[in-house]
């Protein structure tokens, strides 16, 4: 049992809702029991239209903290004042071109550098709509979501370019932006960074695109320009955010400015009880193109944070420096990130006494990983499950709770409810029957759930019901209305908080002509949580690991790359001949 240590209001006591609020989805469930654990000045609903936008609550951001600084990357620091000036320029840059209009669709294929929150708010105060892009994607991912989306226009680390070159002319992909990574820091850094990125390090690939046009240059034009600040509705969508659909195509959740607005509040009251605005410094180790990271950071802005973005957190000797010299109080991560830090030398002697809440997500914390952390830093790892359709945030354990295997209570405004496979609810289990009975498929109501995969009706149809999301994960709630996943109704892989589909590895494996058949599966993995496991039939006997894993590499991002591979004269199937991805996990890998 988890001790309450507030009962803030009883279940089902809706004082703070107005007539109007009972009549929304998310509000209409006879007994939210977990209302009578929630913690001290937590309410149980949020206003999911107090701001009509995102461009909204920016410039009121901007407007009280203007002289404190929002982002700090690689050695500069940019205020929040510099930062609305440098997305208005943006803004205006885009509304110049050609074909861009209210509504287009701009991605961005960016690691965490300052570029990404220039080009973030500029696309949404021109309103348009922010379609993020994994750096890392092969040209067949890239080509896939830039189609799908109907992107216009797209901004681009010079470092991927060579990728985009591939595939841009086969998308309708108008306008190109390129930009470097020193490109908004002081001369002479700016030099000396992109000079040592190309030369040095070697790490930008040769490429060509006729006609792009560098950062620099377009918030040079867009400072020279009128801008006409969008008139944006909140059902308007600010996020095309791509994740696997019940098929493994990587579909685009629509996520709207309510929805987004909607969880910077619920995520923001729940973690903010003891935030002083203006003072707060977050670090942001994990990519603002994966949902988890980009809701946290901007939720955090709210109160005037300073956001330190890490641009490469996977070297953790680096990473471990960067914390040694803020007194930082925020971190979002995954249990890999925890577990890595933990087992870097000299992370262990920083100083924590700033720290107040670190939040995990993405994929389980581990309780060993979470009592480590406890132990090492002195605070407990807040953990939250969310979903991208989610945007992403559905629940969350109160600050300050030891590991305990549940992913918390529903954030405010958030109704979860336990449904059987005809969709009849299930109750909470109190421990007088047996759990069998309790557990069911997890869905979701509330203001943050999307609107729906973009140009695809039947995705929708396929998990939305009665306003309910159907998240594909089985679980149940305890009578104190705590929430446990037990399993995965999907065959999707967690690696390092990723999700990965088998279908679109067994797809990527099978077009080896030495393949016969095969399938995927997720192992655990104790450096990602999980890895991906191919078991195969060959067609050619000599066939090996290494031929499958380089096969694999020409179109696969790194962390969807088969760790594991097993070859079998034969697969388990089922009696109409689906393989039976459960029986795969055992056996001899090489």
């Amino acid at each position: 049992m988890v001790e309450s240590t507030c009962v803030q209001r009883q279940s089902g006591d809706n004082a703070a809702v107005t007539p109007s609020d009972l009549k929304r989805p998310e509000i209409m469930m006879p007994d939210r029991i977990w209302l009578q654990h929630y913690p001290c000045g937590v309410p149980a609903e949020i206003d999911a239209d107090r701001y009509r936008s995102i461009p909204e609550l920016f410039a009121e951001v901007v407007a009280r903290y203007a002289d404190r600084p929002a982002f700090h990357s690689l050695g500069r620091t940019l205020g929040y004042r510099e930062l609305d000036g440098l997305s208005r320029d943006f803004a205006a840059f885009l509304q110049g071109l050609p074909g861009l209009r209210k509504g287009e669709r701009v991605a961005i294929m960016s690691p965490n550098l300052l570029q990404y929150p220039v080009a973030l708010f500029g696309i949404l105060r021109a309103g348009m709509i922010v379609v993020n892009v994994n750096p890392l994607y092969t040209a067949r991912e890239l080509e896939h979501q830039l189609r799908d989306s109907g992107a216009r226009a797209i901004v681009v680390v010079e470092n991927f370019a060579a990728t985009l070159q591939q595939v841009w002319q086969n998308t309708a992909v108008q306008h190109v932006i390129t930009t470097q990574i020193g490109d908004l820091l002081p001369i002479p850094r700016r030099w000396l960074v992109n000079f040592a990125v190309k030369y040095v390090q070697r790490l930008v690939p040769n490429w060509r695109i006729d006609g792009a046009i560098p950062f620099s240059e377009a918030l040079a034009r867009g400072a020279a320009a009128s801008f006409s600040p969008a008139i944006i509705d909140p059902a308007d969508l600010a996020f095309l955010q791509y994740t696997g659909g019940t098929t493994g195509v990587a579909k685009g959740a629509m996520l709207s400015h309510r929805n987004m607005l909607a969880n910077l509040q619920q995520t923001g009251v729940w973690i903010s009880g003891s935030f002083k605005e203006g003072s707060e410094i977050v670090i942001a180790p994990l990519p603002m193109y994966h949902i988890f990271c980009l809701t946290s950071t901007l939720s955090f802005m709210q109160w005037g944070s300073l956001s330190v973005l890490i641009t490469n957190p996977r070297d953790l000797p680096a990473l471990v420096r960067e914390l040694g010299r803020w007194p930082w109080s925020v971190m979002s991560g995954v249990n890999t990130l925890f577990n890595g830090l933990l087992h870097t030398p000299g992370f262990s002697a920083l100083d924590f006494s700033s720290l107040k809440v670190v939040i995990g997500g993405g994929a389980a914390i581990q309780q060993s990983v979470a009592e480590r952390w406890k132990q090492v830093t002195g605070r407990y790892v807040t953990e939250a499950y969310g979903l991208t359709e989610a945007s992403p945030g559905v629940s969350a354990t109160p600050l300050g709770t030891p590991w305990n295997g549940m992913i918390g209570l529903p954030l405010p405004s958030t109704v979860v409810s336990i449904r059987d496979e005809h969709f009849n609810a299930l109750a909470p289990w109190t421990g007088d029957d047996g759990l069998e009975h309790h557990t069911g498929e997890i869905c979701v109501r509330g203001p943050q759930v999307m609107t729906g995969y973009w140009g695809n009706p039947e995705e929708t149809a396929a998990v939305m019901e009665d306003g309910w999301f159907k998240t594909g994960d089985i679980g149940h709630l305890n009578g104190e209305g705590y929430l446990t996943i037990t399993d995965r109704k999907k065959d999707l892989i967690l690696v390092s908080g990723f999700n990965v589909y088998p279908s679109e590895i067994e797809s990527v494996v099978a077009s080896h002509p030495g393949v016969l058949e095969c399938g995927a599966v997720g192992v655990p993995d104790e450096r990602t949580g999980e890895a991906v496991k191919v078991v195969i039939v060959r067609k050619d006997p000599q066939l090996t690991r290494e031929a499958v894993v380089e096969h694999c590499r020409k179109q696969l991002t790194g962390y969807k790359l088969p760790r594991q591979v097993e070859f079998r004269d034969t697969l388990p199937k089922s009696p109409i001949g689906k393989i039976l991805r459960r029986e795969l996990r055992g056996g001899q890998t090489s």
